[in-house]
């Protein structure tokens, strides 16, 4: 790289806006098919209510007014920007061509954010409006990728792992003692098609992934910002271990879009002694335009400055984990699972005519019926799955758990789609219940016996029968919906 083109990274360029804009394709595909049940005029945590109540988080188009057919407009509009991007499209023409799509995009995304509550509370929603709005300013194929914007999302790549790594040793002895993985895949958020077999993996294994995650996330960053070919191979690493998760687990598109952010360090040279190819990846430029070079430049020295909050909070003692500094979620703080659930409990959701005879709902991605294989979503995003697995953690979920319940006693259409399957295919129960089981993965033996991916045991009851009359008066005390 000299002071400001980037010659040899033509590929790193056109996986960072291809896979970031695919990634923008699957997050407005997620909310025109969830938001509205969830979110929407009538979903369980309305946005009218919530904007009545509060102020939205940062900039949203939906400060003003919010409606579900303006949210499906905004949805839909990302997707076909996005779709464009990852086709090429807009990189084919003018440097101010990708430029506009992709701001575009962070501030159609952001205003979903930024009235999502608590089901767009998650790291990845920050990181990827983060990462729009860096693609914005890598230019199109006319011009040579400009070097301060891959520095910076070489910087971002080693906040997400270093910072991932720092709240792993810092917030749970198992990943210090090597131990984490004897429960990590049993007890993740949303189990893969693969991880009952990881799970059962020897525990000499368990310790060598925990101490090839170590390296991954403590050293390798580092090296992303070595000379080639070492950044390369840095980015290599930290590639393998991506694909390692993604193939182990359900992590929404977290470890997807750390793949794609990674490919920042990795050149052209290094890539083609890897395949060698009759042509060179870097194409003939053009001269960079004077606008864009100062574009570039006040962009590169916005997100400088932003960097100082999420820099000194990655060596600070009481670290943040995913957390956004500013309103327009730029310079973030990232981290993941910096403590290791020992245990895994769910909640199971039961319906029933007659108080006596109950059949259960089924999610579409978290464990309920013992003998289902578990299924592969990511990087689609199953938000009402993934909070199901936080309120089974004892996160306080009453102000979208109950209206939830309410909703399967109209049997909202809806809402209903939101799960696997309906046992009452579409009829409204007298009664809905909540109880909470203790799952384990079976052993080898025990699935060979009995087919079962899962053993489980009833622990509790969360939320005793309730008739539609009742959750109605429990949603009164809550405030009430619409």
């Amino acid at each position: 790289m000299d002071w400001f083109s980037a010659d040899g990274f033509e590929l790193a360029r056109q996986v960072l806006q291809r896979g970031i804009a695919a990634v923008y394709l699957i997050a407005f595909l997620s909310a025109a098919a969830q938001f509205p049940a969830l979110l929407g005029e009538h979903g369980l945590l309305p946005v009218p209510r919530y904007l009545g109540w509060s102020r939205a988080r940062g900039p949203t188009l939906f400060s003003r007014r919010y409606s579900d057919r303006r949210l499906l407009a905004v949805a839909w509009t990302g997707a076909a920007v996005a779709a464009l991007l990852v086709a090429g499209l807009p990189q084919a023409g003018a440097a101010w061509l990708p430029l506009l799509a992709f701001l575009l995009l962070w501030g159609l995304y952001m205003s979903i954010v930024n009235v999502g509550q608590t089901f767009y509370s998650f790291g990845w929603e920050t990181l990827l409006l983060e990462a729009g709005f860096m693609a914005a300013f890598l230019g199109s194929n006319r011009v040579a990728p400009p070097a301060p914007m891959l520095w910076l999302f070489i910087w971002l790549a080693f906040r997400l792992e270093f910072g991932a790594g720092m709240i792993k040793m810092r917030g749970d002895r198992c990943w210090r003692d090597f131990t984490a993985l004897y429960y990590h895949h049993e007890t993740q958020p949303m189990p893969g098609p693969l991880s009952w077999y990881f799970h059962h993996l020897p525990k000499p294994l368990h310790r060598v992934e925990v101490l090839g995650n170590h390296i991954a996330q403590l050293v390798m960053p580092f090296l992303l910002f070595a000379p080639q070919p070492v950044g390369s191979i840095a980015a290599a690493v930290v590639i393998g271990t991506q694909l390692w998760l993604v193939i182990s687990g359900n992590f929404a598109w977290l470890n997807w879009l750390t793949i794609i952010i990674a490919f920042a360090a990795v050149s052209d040279r290094a890539v083609e002694a890897v395949l060698p190819g009759p042509d060179s990846l870097t194409p003939g430029y053009g001269p960079t335009p004077v606008w864009f070079t100062a574009v570039v430049l006040a962009a590169a020295a916005l997100l400088v400055v932003l960097s100082w909050w999420p820099a000194r909070n990655l060596f600070s003692h009481h670290q943040l984990m995913n957390t956004s500094f500013n309103r327009w979620h730029l310079g973030n703080a990232y981290g993941a699972f910096g403590s290791i659930t020992r245990q895994r409990y769910e909640i199971i959701v039961e319906g029933s005519l007659d108080g006596t005879a109950w059949r259960e709902y089924e999610f579409k991605g978290k464990p309920g019926d013992p003998g289902r294989m578990p299924r592969q979503f990511a990087p689609y995003h199953l938000r009402l799955d993934w909070l199901m697995w936080f309120l089974a953690l004892g996160a306080r979920g009453e102000n979208w758990f109950v209206p939830f319940l309410h909703r399967l006693l109209e049997a909202d259409r809806p809402t209903l789609r939101l799960l696997a399957r309906d046992p009452f295919d579409g009829a409204a129960p007298t009664y809905v219940r909540a109880r909470v089981f203790h799952y384990r993965y079976s052993t080898w033996a025990e699935k060979r016996r009995t087919g079962l991916w899962w053993i489980r045991r009833p622990a509790g009851v969360l939320i005793q029968p309730l008739t539609l009359a009742d959750s109605t008066r429990r949603r009164s005390w809550l405030g009430g919906w619409d």
